[in-house]
């Protein structure tokens, strides 16, 4: 598990999360929050080499408002 980054807001449906790391992580990995609990998947890498943002479309459970400020792991 290593972590990705906090939900900095959402649009159209994804969560957008400003990558902390150099190690960007790849389209397709799953998402998971704090406790451990799936909430989405990473369906795009953005932005400029030094600070990218990667989209996640959240699970069918999780709500995009509930993510804002969630510091966020790929599985």
């Amino acid at each position: 598990m290593r972590r990705i980054g906090t939900v900095d807001r959402t649009a159209q449906g994804l969560a957008i999360v400003n990558v902390d790391s150099d190690d960007v992580p790849d389209i397709g990995l799953m998402v998971i929050n704090e406790s451990l609990t799936t909430v989405g998947r990473i369906v795009d890498v953005f932005g400029p080499v030094d600070g990218p943002y990667v989209a996640i479309t959240p699970t069918s459970s999780t709500g995009l408002t509930e993510l804002v400020g969630t510091k966020l792991y790929a599985r």
